[in-house]
């Protein structure tokens, strides 16, 4: 008669055995998992800033019809400066001539001198506008513009409502911003009445003084 051996089961582990086993794991799990945090720390970070503050400069020509009266804006037709025409200009005739002052300036605040050029416009009666013409001319004074003045020519304009060969004229800003005034340029506006004006009739023209920044 054979006889079998009966191999005694392995008892299972005591369940205060299986616990420590588990917290083994995990203890083992939390160190693998802090070391690999201590590898991926962030460098240390430092910045500097810097920054510039920034203003524009100031542009801004102004002009005056009379040595006696103070410099001022005149921004558009309306506010245009009231130029005084020597005598005749309210009765003109074929031949006839007269001449207005007119000064430019920058203001006292500018910090970029300029280069003016002139523009002409007219209102009223269409033969009259196309029967006078102009012509600007830069002169030393208000005293030395007249019918027949010396200096440079800056303007033309065959008609009232036309600006052929302009020559800018350029406007210095002052030594002292801030405190003077740019220095002063004197123009002299004549009008001369050609042979084909009428009787009666009326027209108004306006002269634009336009003025565009330079380099500083």
């Amino acid at each position: 008669m054979s006889t079998t051996e009966i191999t005694p089961a392995t008892p299972p582990p005591s369940a205060d055995k299986s616990k420590r086993r588990k917290a083994k794991a995990i203890l083992a799990g939390g160190l693998v998992l802090g070391i690999g945090a201590a590898v991926t720390l962030a460098a240390w970070n430092d910045s500097e800033f810097a920054k510039g503050i920034f203003d524009s400069g100031h542009f801004d020509i102004e002009g005056t019809a009379d040595p006696n009266v103070n410099f001022a804006d005149h921004e558009d037709d309306v506010s245009a400066a009231a130029l005084t025409f020597t005598t005749s200009f309210s009765n003109m005739s074929p031949g006839g001539k007269v001449a207005a002052p007119y000064a430019l300036r920058l203001d006292k605040d500018s910090t970029y001198k300029a280069s003016v050029s002139v523009d002409a416009t007219a209102d009223g009666d269409a033969n009259a506008i196309s029967s006078l013409s102009y012509t600007i001319t830069q002169v030393a004074s208000f005293a030395a513009c007249h019918v027949d003045p010396t200096g440079t020519s800056i303007a033309q304009g065959a008609t009232l409502d036309s600006a052929v060969n302009n020559t800018p004229v350029v406007l210095e800003t002052s030594a002292n911003v801030g405190t003077d005034a740019g220095d002063e340029k004197f123009l002299c506006i004549q009008v001369t009445a050609g042979s084909g004006l009428e009787q009666d009739k009326t027209v108004t023209a306006t002269w634009e003084f336009i003025a565009e920044s330079q380099a500083a």
